[in-house]
């Protein structure tokens, strides 16, 4: 027998089962197809040589343009009567002139010769010029005492001091040489002069604050911010060597570049001239780029602009 109103009792949910942690794993991407034509691991294609090939084809095409263009005129203005044959031949006899030269070895001898003498004033001008232009530029007072006297030697031709050279030293090579050092002096030491005395001051009274001394001032410093004028220097006297020497060769020498053009040019050897000619604008040329690749071997700190 029940009491009152029946309560009913509350139902009962049932619990869920814990569901198991499914672990999810990240399948691996595939692999890329190989793009065809590349090789095994840090070997570059084979169209990476091929192509800088043809970039360095295309460049050396591009700067012989002008030159070859000139050859050509140079061959076909006498060939067309624009020009005398006599007194201007096409290049291909001035080439037949000057390999004939360079068999019997005149042009060898003659070379020689010039070369000694050019490159050896020429080296001498640099072993003087370069400290005594670091010291001239460095100490103020010094340069402004030799600044108008070095202006007067600076505009006075080396050409026109030659009688004087010969009558001091003689017609030898000592007078040759001499006259050489003298042309090479003054672009290299005016050069000099002008990189020491406009070198930073910023960082010179930085290298100052650092106690450094003044040899290890010149090393850090001045020498490397000098470089480039200075070699600037150089340069146009390497080309001065070569033309004050082959002046000089056609007024007195029995050997050399100038003397082969000057004798082709009395006995009326055209073509033997113009191979005397061609031969001195070649060594020019390689002499220049000389100086230009060991510029660039002193000036690698330089950041390319």
């Amino acid at each position: 027998m029940t009491t009152g109103t029946d309560t009913a009792a509350p139902a009962v949910l049932p619990v869920a089962a814990p569901v198991p942690a499914v672990e999810v794993r990240e399948s691996a991407p595939p692999p890329r197809p190989a793009a065809p034509g590349a090789g095994t691991a840090g070997r570059r294609p084979a169209r990476q040589p091929l192509r800088a090939v043809g970039r360095r084809l295309r460049a050396l095409s591009v700067r012989s343009a002008a030159i070859l263009a000139l050859l050509a005129v140079w061959e076909t203005a006498p060939r067309l009567g624009l020009a005398d044959p006599t007194f201007l031949p096409p290049v291909s006899e001035v080439a037949a002139a000057w390999w004939e030269l360079l068999g019997n070895g005149q042009l060898g001898r003659h070379t020689w010769a010039s070369l000694i003498r050019s490159f050896g004033g020429f080296g001498i001008a640099v072993l003087v010029a370069v400290p005594l232009g670091l010291l001239i530029g460095w100490y103020r007072p010094v340069a402004a005492l030799l600044g108008p006297l070095l202006e007067v030697f600076r505009n006075t031709a080396a050409l026109a001091l030659l009688p004087v050279f010969v009558l001091l030293l003689g017609i030898g090579e000592t007078s040759k040489v001499s006259i050489v050092v003298y042309a090479c002096v003054w672009p290299i030491l005016l050069n000099t002069i002008s990189a020491v005395g406009n070198a930073d001051p910023t960082l010179v009274r930085l290298a100052r604050s650092m106690d450094l001394s003044t040899p290890r001032l010149f090393q850090k410093v001045i020498l490397p911010a000098s470089v480039p004028a200075v070699f600037t220097g150089i340069r146009l006297a390497g080309a001065v060597s070569i033309l004050v020497l082959v002046a000089a060769e056609m007024i007195g020498a029995k050997a050399g570049l100038g003397y082969l053009i000057n004798a082709s040019q009395f006995n009326f050897a055209i073509p033997q001239m113009y191979a005397g000619i061609v031969t001195i604008s070649a060594i020019g040329v390689a002499f220049n780029q000389l100086l230009v690749t060991i510029e660039r071997r002193l000036s690698t700190w330089r950041v390319p602009s």
